[in-house]
């Protein structure tokens, strides 16, 4: 997320927005709050924490060796017509999208929409 917040000017540039979702509880072993303490994010952001939203996507994670009941790292481009353009899921917690993919499929989004 945080790396994200550096890109915000790009981002919106491309006519995009941004949104966080993340299959934890609000007083979780994590702690996301403590976290938005002390790393200020400017997007809007979802605790799922009944992970019916990650569910529904498809992304949700019961039980692997580096994680349980939570989310596979994933990303999504919607665009403004609910097209799904680009679609991500990490094999991993530590496996992202990589940020060049991401504006590609946002460029894309751009050319076709004129």
């Amino acid at each position: 997320m945080a790396q994200f917040e550096s890109l915000k000017a790009d981002v919106k540039k491309r006519g995009a927005s941004l949104i966080f979702i993340a299959a934890q509880k609000r007083g979780g072993m994590l702690d996301p709050e403590k976290y938005f303490q002390e790393n200020k994010i400017s997007f809007p952001f979802l605790l799922d924490e009944d992970r019916s939203v990650t569910k529904t996507y498809g992304v949700y994670h019961m039980l692997g060796l580096d994680a349980f009941n939570i989310a596979r790292p994933a990303t999504f481009v919607v665009d403004r017509d609910k097209v799904v353009r680009f679609i991500y899921v990490g094999s991993s917690q530590t496996d992202r999208a990589p940020i060049e993919d991401i504006f590609k499929a946002l460029k894309t989004r751009a050319s076709t929409a004129r």
